[in-house]
């Protein structure tokens, strides 16, 4: 079983900058290193949406709504996901969650990291 635990949420004015990480432990063995891995969100009233992935060789994709302003990475050795989020807005207020990218089994959900942004 994996567990994943975000982190770097917080409160923010608008044009701010966050960076949030994300671990992953428990009984992964060397999975994370060959997963495909993402960024949701799941704003006030809103579905959770996918935000972003990357490859295990470092390829990103993103949803149109943060292109250029959001940055996705990860660190295989030390099981961990990061995401970069610059030029902040209101609308990406929410509480983001790492997880495996679109497509396969989800892994069980951390408890995710909420970001405010807000003057």
């Amino acid at each position: 079983q994996v567990q994943l635990v975000e982190s770097g949420g917080g409160l923010v004015q608008p044009g701010g900058s966050l960076r949030l990480s994300c671990v992953a432990s428990g009984n992964i063995g060397n999975t994370f290193g060959r997963t495909i891995m993402a960024w949701y969100r799941q704003g006030p009233g809103k579905q959770r949406e996918w935000v972003a992935s990357v490859t295990t060789s470092g390829g990103t994709t993103y949803t149109n709504s943060v292109k250029g302003r959001f940055a996705i990475s990860r660190s295989s050795a030390k099981n961990t996901l990061y995401l970069q989020m610059n030029r902040l807005e209101p609308d990406d207020t929410a509480a983001y969650y790492c997880n495996v990218a679109p497509g396969v089994t989800l892994w069980d959900w951390g408890q995710g990291t909420q970001v405010t942004v807000s003057s």
